[in-house]
């Protein structure tokens, strides 16, 4: 999907791109300040290219974790690399966002629609002056990025609250459950402290390449102020994510020596009278106990009593 936006009475607004028009006219080329493309097919890819005179990045481009592969300046302008949350399916991901600045215009390009431009782009829609220029776009869009990860972690943490309640008060949790619960709260956690880390590099490098010195350089530092909160906030989610999964762990082991302490007191009471029963079961000729008249029942008491020893004797040790 391809889009173009102007900034229009304080407002930015939508301005149609068709493939089908051919070139555009050097006016509505002049008002175009920020082109989002929400995977592009190839034809619009070109299209782009070809009037704007640039290069877009492959996506194995975009997903190179090197520092100079994703921040760097050249000849054209910025080109910023970066994780934004994707929540549209059942299994957030980290999408990259490309941002590429050139001749005071922004490129976007990203695999999926995310939630983060929509709202940006809503409140830049409904807010008059929100958006000046394209500094504004770019350190709107880190906002609403920041704001998106900040209810990401509030939401991680009120699931978290809710598991505990279940280890540490329900009487007979589903520990199969929690602990599925528990591995894709750490792991939506790692992502959202991945994008932390990754926003803290990029709003570094707009500060060094230009940005300090505008008049959002100060709303950039205080996006990075927000940011080492979050991050330090997601260390301790981690930290109550370990501890309610080797509490969890505890109990589900506590449970499983409950079964195997039944099953070694039942192995134990049932001992004696399977050696009485194994002893006057010999098939041999010459036993004296065969002859008794009382033999059938003595042995049968000699079993229960042999059973019930072992019982009172673990009962008067507290451990039963």
């Amino acid at each position: 999907m391809l889009i173009a936006f102007v900034i229009r009475d304080g407002r930015l607004e939508q301005t149609p791109l068709s493939l089908d028009e051919g070139e555009i006219g050097s006016e509505q080329m002049g008002q175009i300040v920020w082109v989002d493309l929400s995977e592009p097919t190839e034809e619009e890819r070109a299209w782009v290219e070809r009037q704007f005179g640039l290069e877009l990045p492959e996506y194995r481009e975009m997903n190179d974790i090197e520092p100079s592969a994703r921040l760097y300046e050249d000849e054209d302008g910025l080109h910023l690399h970066s994780y934004f949350l994707s929540d549209l399916e059942e299994q957030s991901r980290n999408i990259t966002v490309a941002f590429d600045i050139l001749g005071g215009r922004l490129f976007t390009l990203h695999e999926d629609d995310l939630s983060t431009f929509r709202l940006f782009r809503l409140r830049a829609r409904r807010q008059v002056g929100l958006v000046k220029d394209v500094t504004d776009i770019i350190v709107g869009l880190f906002e609403a990025k920041v704001e998106h990860l900040a209810d990401t972690l509030e939401q991680i943490y009120s699931d978290l609250e809710h598991v505990s309640h279940q280890v540490l008060t329900e009487a007979d949790p589903d520990m199969e459950d929690v602990l599925s619960e528990l591995a894709e709260q750490e792991d939506l956690n790692g992502k959202a402290r991945l994008i932390l880390l990754d926003t803290r590099r990029s709003l570094s490098f707009l500060l060094r390449y230009g940005f300090a010195g505008s008049a959002r350089g100060e709303d950039i530092r205080e996006i990075l102020r927000d940011v080492e909160s979050l991050t330090s906030h997601t260390g301790f989610l981690f930290d109550k994510v370990n501890f309610l999964m080797d509490a969890a762990m505890g109990f589900i082991n506590i449970e499983q020596n409950k079964i195997v302490k039944i099953f070694s007191i039942a192995a134990v009471v049932f001992m004696p009278p399977t050696l009485v029963a194994s002893m006057y079961g010999m098939n041999f000729h010459h036993m004296p106990e065969l002859d008794w008249t009382y033999g059938y029942p003595i042995a049968i008491g000699l079993m229960i009593l042999a059973g019930i020893a072992p019982y009172v004797f673990f009962k008067k040790k507290g451990w039963l």
